[in-house]
């Protein structure tokens, strides 16, 4: 089973475009495709990012929808506690985050459209993908 920590950016991308790789990388996670790993610091900046007065204004959503999203990614995750820090990442360390739940779930991808963690391209064996990648990964699994 592949497993794969999906980047905040990811997540609030699919919420706002139906139909985009982002939207079917997470209908992969709820379908079972795949297995998400995620974090209590990556649940943390998940809600206060679909909290943002911008993003909830294009998603028009209230706030038990905000809750209802976050929680149904967080039921069908396996959460994990990365025990050591990572300074990867200079630019934006929320970014070092994901690295950390990565390694800590032994993920085999991270799954995001942030530039600094794409320019990565590999991180410790963990392969760093745009959605539009890891849903080719997924079909090609399929066939």
């Amino acid at each position: 089973m592949i497993r794969a920590v999906v980047d905040t950016n990811v997540i609030v991308s699919a919420a706002l475009r139906a139909g985009s790789p982002p939207r079917e990388t997470i209908d992969g996670w709820l379908d079972g495709s795949f297995e998400a790993v995620i974090s209590a610091d990556l649940i943390a900046e998940l809600e206060g990012v679909l909290r943002r007065t911008r993003i909830h204004r294009r998603l028009n959503w209230s706030a038990m929808e905000i809750a209802d999203y976050a929680e149904s990614l967080i039921e069908n995750a396996q959460l994990v506690q990365p025990r050591r820090r990572i300074q990867a990442v200079q630019h934006d360390p929320s970014d070092n985050r994901v690295l950390e739940a990565a390694l800590a779930g032994e993920a085999g991808y991270i799954v995001t459209g942030d530039r600094h963690l794409l320019a990565l391209g590999d991180f410790q064996g963990v392969e760093i993908v745009t959605p539009a990648r890891f849903v080719a990964v997924l079909a090609e699994r399929e066939l």
